[in-house]
């Protein structure tokens, strides 16, 4: 993808691309692999791939960093019916994961669906983790939601005919930038944002993906992750909250601190996705927390 390596050029980064068989998509995931030392594993929100996260990997060249791209949203191979068990392929795509790149118990970075689905995989399989930051508001934790043009296209056939009627553009990914607060968006990312979306499998996996989660009015109480799900997260875990979050305010980031054993909140500048333009200030806290809690 020549969107990847150029936003890959921007910020200086060299990093190997790797496909890894994953039996739970029928096919391959893509990794992004760069740096040295201690491995850490980068997991994204719904609809981006894992080079979206090349500001901030820019920032943690002492750790071997794994940013990879979920099923449908980038490189990475899907299934149709992915989405219809989505907790449990969740959990079992990460596993699968982390035995193919042979990672034991690394540390984890993830945004929006990818610190819902790590909180998942926590869960089900606690030690397969060793300890956690998350950066902007996890998706459906507590009591969020999302916007309300995310709930839309959540609709059975009106996220059908909405997305006919506005397909991939310029505008569109702008649109987008602007709904998760972080507008404007350096020229790489909005290209690698509009060619993930024009891949063939992006729409319909989207799509199906969203009406799992939400229903018009909020998510869906079964996909939610709850105060007493969030208490059993005893792994050491660094919060990261723009001012801005549209999916939830600071105040939600304070509650996860207060009911998660060993959490501790940081707010920052920006929307959904705070490390886009704050990656030098997220980084180095990060690297002095990850090093603290490394083996």
């Amino acid at each position: 993808m020549n969107a990847q390596q150029r936003m890959l050029g921007r910020y200086d980064i060299e990093a190997e691309s790797q496909f890894i068989d994953i039996p739970s998509v029928g096919g391959r995931a893509h990794v992004l692999i760069a740096g040295v030392g201690p491995a850490v594993v980068m997991v994204n929100g719904i609809g981006t791939p894992g080079a979206m996260w090349a500001p901030l990997m820019a920032e943690l060249n002492e750790f071997s960093l794994y940013a990879v791209d979920l099923p449908g949203f980038g490189l990475t191979d899907t299934t149709d019916t992915f989405s219809e068990n989505l907790k449990d392929n969740a959990i079992r795509f990460l596993s699968e994961v982390l035995d193919e790149l042979e990672l034991e118990s690394p540390f984890f970075i993830a945004n929006s669906l990818g610190a819902l689905w790590t909180s998942w995989l926590i869960l089900d399989q606690p030690n397969r983790v060793s300890a956690l930051v998350y950066i902007g508001c996890p998706a459906l934790v507590l009591d969020t939601s999302a916007p309300l043009p995310m709930r839309l296209l959540a609709v059975k056939g009106l996220g059908s005919l909405l997305t006919r009627l506005q397909s991939p553009s310029e505008k569109q990914v702008e649109q987008l930038s602007k709904m998760v607060k972080e507008y404007p968006l350096v020229p790489e990312l909005a290209d690698l944002l509009l060619k993930t979306e024009q891949l063939p499998e992006f729409r319909q996996t989207f799509l199906s993906m969203l009406n799992t989660l939400l229903r018009l009015r909020g998510g869906r109480p079964e996909m939610m992750l709850t105060a007493g799900q969030l208490a059993r997260i005893d792994k050491p875990t660094l919060l990261f909250w723009g001012k801005n979050d549209p999916f939830g305010s600071p105040k939600v980031g304070k509650r996860m601190s207060e009911i998660m054993p060993a959490a501790e909140l940081h707010t920052v500048e920006g929307g959904h996705a705070p490390w886009l333009k704050q990656s030098k200030q997220i980084g180095p806290t990060i690297s002095r927390f990850l090093h603290q809690h490394g083996e």
